[in-house]
């Protein structure tokens, strides 16, 4: 399966690299920075060791350095400020230790070069909320409060797995080729409403969004957007790891 992703399609008259070339040329891939930073860099590098990864974050002073990026992945952390998506009286379903508007403030930014620049994009938990956030989309600040499933830790400290279902029509679908399977879970919050342009490629049991991505994936540089945690997965072969790392990469060598 091969899917075009809008500019990042290459024409006829284009040579393609060999192989030698291939493992020289560097991959540079923005990532920004967070909790379990480290887990996520580990990660995207093991799937490919062509990658060299940027350090994005606002305690950096670097949001220049997203010229130079190839692509983007916006990594997991604090909740959003309801301030961004318009509902700042869902602030007391919120923990406020939990908040750090500068971060929010830097990825938005970073968010919006990212759109200029038209490149491919990875967001895990806290990204796919910010990024459906930035599409003009909404969350729901605590999901027992809004009468779903827990999908925080349980009390033993450990990450809870549950089953999702995936549209058989989307672009997670070719990644993973699985109508169905098994991920896990770290957070309270989820999307509510959809951004515009975006749809939902996947859902949980009790009917929280598990994935997003463009209602055309053709429509744009790739976007794949997760709820799970595939940084820390235990079985890393899962395509729900291994499948979704690879096609970012894969998109990314196509800029």
């Amino acid at each position: 399966m091969f899917v075009e992703y809008g500019n990042s399609v290459k024409t006829e008259n284009e040579q393609p690299a060999t192989n030698s070339e291939a493992m020289q040329e560097k991959l540079i891939i923005g990532m920004t920075d967070g909790r379990m930073y480290e887990l996520y860099a580990q990660w995207i590098k093991g799937l490919d060791l062509s990658v060299e990864i940027v350090r994005l974050g606002y305690a950096l002073d670097n949001l220049h350095e997203v010229a130079k990026c190839r692509g983007l992945v916006f990594t997991g952390g604090e909740d959003v400020y309801p301030k961004h998506y318009g509902k700042e009286g869902y602030l007391s379903y919120c923990e406020a230790c939990d908040f750090d508007e500068q971060r929010d403030d830097f990825e938005l930014k970073l968010l919006t070069q990212a759109h200029e620049k038209q490149l491919p994009i990875l967001g895990v938990c806290r990204g796919l909320q910010l990024i459906n956030i930035f599409y003009g989309g909404t969350l729901i600040p605590d999901l027992p409060v809004w009468g779903k499933f827990n999908h925080s830790r349980l009390p033993n400290g450990k990450l809870p797995y549950h089953e999702i279902q995936i549209n058989e029509n989307s672009l997670l679908y070719e990644i993973t080729g699985a109508k169905s399977g098994m991920v896990n879970s770290l957070h309270h919050q989820s999307a509510n409403r959809i951004g515009r342009g975006l749809l939902v490629s996947a859902l949980s049991a009790d009917g929280v969004v598990e994935a997003i991505e463009r209602v055309d994936p053709t429509n744009g540089p790739f976007l794949c957007l997760v709820q799970w945690h595939p940084e820390r997965m235990e079985d890393m072969e899962s395509v729900f790891v291994k499948n979704i790392g690879e096609a970012f990469i894969g998109a990314v060598r196509l800029m």
